[in-house]
């Protein structure tokens, strides 16, 4: 699972930051995770390759979260994309694209798929054989939602010094992978434990956008090995963070510690503060294991 940050400020761009974007790579897939002005340059510098792009999410419609999609789609256009683009967003998004389109006459030559959301009650928005995505309901100025990628559990691993000596025939190998007892040559019952390995470990990532510091979300991100939560104000600017509806970087550590997660990721920080490193000081007095997002930064797990 990797994950690059594309951009990780809020609302106002400057000359060296970023409104929000990310890519995450899990599974073979390559999700875009919103995609604020600028993302396709950042795409661009961050050697993403746009054909790889298939699916955006898009957390709600404030402009530093989605006034990029556009031009994203435009330049595909322009590159012969052929493949379907499917945007998780909203509703009202696939109004906003449609008309941009209709008036400078710029209707895409492959198919735009919208799955508009709307639901407040967290619901399964993806999934394939490897990969399942839902949605986190945030509570913000307006509808939004975060999103949780989960990786499916994979196969078991052959033990082949095992398989070998218990004389399992090959054609049972797809059988001991998917978790079955099988017979060897002889006819006794092989007990698929014996001859196998635990898979690989899922990982799960959760990117929570723009919200009010709210437990709700709790039950639906326990666990994850790594949660993107935003951080928008520091502890002495709790009162702008409530009337705006975002967070502190103390609220997303302690909604971190109470949801046990692996790692956290602050991001979405004001353009007010000269430096950064104080969301990380004060997230670590309630939540030791800490990272701060920066435009270009690539974490791995």
């Amino acid at each position: 699972m990797k994950l690059t940050i594309l951009g990780c400020y809020s609302a106002t761009p400057k000359v060296n930051t970023n409104p929000t974007a990310q890519i995450l790579e899990i599974k073979n897939h390559t999700f875009l995770i919103d995609c604020g002005e600028g993302t396709q340059v950042e795409l661009r510098r961050n050697k993403v390759k746009f054909s790889r792009v298939k699916h955006v999410f898009i957390s709600h419609l404030h402009g530093d979260h989605y006034f990029g999609l556009a031009g994203l789609i435009s330049t595909f256009n322009l590159l012969t994309r052929e493949a379907d683009l499917h945007i998780y967003a909203p509703k009202g998004l696939k109004e906003v694209i449609t008309m941009q389109m209709k008036l400078s006459n710029s209707w895409t030559k492959y198919q735009l798929v919208f799955h508009e959301l709307s639901s407040k009650s967290s619901e399964l928005i993806y999934e394939d054989d490897k990969v399942e995505v839902h949605t986190i309901p945030l509570d913000h100025r307006i509808y939004t939602n975060g999103f949780l990628f989960k990786e499916k559990i994979g196969e078991r691993k052959l033990d082949m010094n095992a398989v070998l000596n218990a004389d399992i025939d090959v054609v049972y190998y797809r059988k001991l992978k998917q978790g079955g007892d099988v017979l060897d040559n002889q006819g006794n019952v092989i007990a698929n434990t014996l001859v196998t390995k635990d898979p690989i470990p899922s990982k799960s990532y959760a990117f929570c956008s723009d919200t009010l510091y709210s437990e709700s979300i709790i039950p639906i991100i326990k666990e994850v090995d790594v949660l993107y939560h935003e951080s928008t104000f520091i502890e002495k600017n709790e009162a702008l963070a409530k009337t705006t509806k975002h967070s502190t970087a103390k609220q997303a550590a302690m909604i971190a510690k109470k949801a046990n997660v692996g790692q956290l990721i602050l991001g979405h920080y004001s353009t007010r503060y000269d430096s950064i490193s104080e969301f990380k000081t004060e997230a670590k007095t309630i939540y030791p294991n800490v990272e701060l997002s920066r435009d270009g930064k690539i974490f791995e797990f």
